[in-house]
């Protein structure tokens, strides 16, 4: 029996952060996400940042202090660019385990960003 899709599921994750203005600095300045909106004009403790089809809400809360992983695969061209990238911009990344080799980069509120390489 197969089994009929009704509805798209859409998601996006929600990374906690301290500071908004730090955070969007990592990722838009640092990992090359661009700002699709933010909350009260850009005054605001909500945004979000996207760079391809990767969507995150980041959100200003004192009171969440826990940490997220997200798994970002991308092709082997996608790889090598994001190898490029560290390099030019000297983002702090680290090669790590996770079932397999992945190339670690975590953002300052600790939040990591694993990134599968292939065999």
């Amino acid at each position: 029996m197969t089994e009929q899709i009704m509805h798209r599921w859409y998601t996006r994750p929600v990374l906690f952060v301290a500071d908004i203005r730090r955070a969007l600095r990592f990722y838009v300045d640092l990992l090359g996400f661009e700002k699709a909106w933010h909350e009260g004009d850009g005054t605001g403790k909500v945004c979000q940042v996207n760079r391809a089809a990767c969507e995150i809400i980041l959100c200003e809360d004192a009171d969440r202090k826990d940490k997220a992983r997200l798994f970002v695969e991308l092709s082997d061209d996608g790889i090598a660019e994001l190898r490029r990238e560290i390099v030019e911009r000297s983002i702090p990344s680290k090669k790590s385990w996770w079932g397999y080799d992945v190339i670690q980069i975590d953002d300052p509120d600790g939040n990591e960003l694993l990134f599968p390489l292939s065999d």
